[in-house]
């Protein structure tokens, strides 16, 4: 199987609580200032820090980096397709994990805006193909809604493969 897109490895942790109740998934808002990806929705996650470095230990290093996640407190249950992305060049290797429900986290102050934390339920009603444009070029492309918060991009595509595979 190929991987689509992207020549620079990255790897996001698809935070998960309350599998078999009212399920819900972690995302980060990243700051509105910053050069790359700015006030986007995401998972946490970033790019591997050197060749050898697992991309499992990546995701997990990097939600301890941005939202204070001991990866000891995460089961690992799981993996999706990587996504390549478009603009940026990467192939992003989503790792699915379990965290206990209501935990406090600790927000990097220079990535992190915010911690959004959605149902499975509203993510699924938030649901619209949607016209973006995006530096000056138009686009029609899976989103979700949810508060006013738009999760489009790579994010969205990470989300509607866990969707599926939850059903």
């Amino acid at each position: 199987m190929r991987v689509p897109g992207g020549h620079t490895e990255a790897a996001v942790l698809v935070p998960l609580h309350g599998l078999g109740e009212d399920p819900g998934v972690v995302f980060t808002e990243r700051r509105h200032d910053l050069s790359r990806h700015a006030g986007e929705i995401s998972f946490p996650g970033g790019r591997r820090d050197h060749p050898g470095e697992d991309l499992r230990s990546t995701a997990l290093r990097e939600a301890e980096e941005e939202i204070g996640l001991d990866p000891a407190g995460v089961e690992l249950i799981g993996a999706l397709p990587p996504i390549g992305t478009f603009v940026t060049n990467y192939r992003v290797h989503p790792f699915v994990g379990l965290v206990a429900p209501g935990l406090e986290y600790t927000l990097n102050p220079g990535e992190v805006e915010t911690l959004l934390d959605f149902r499975i339920a509203q993510l699924r009603e938030g649901f619209a193909m949607r016209r973006l444009v995006r530096r000056g070029v138009p686009f029609r492309t899976p989103t979700y809604e949810v508060d006013g918060h738009l999760i489009w991009g790579a994010t969205a595509r990470i989300l509607g493969g866990l969707l599926e595979r939850m059903d």
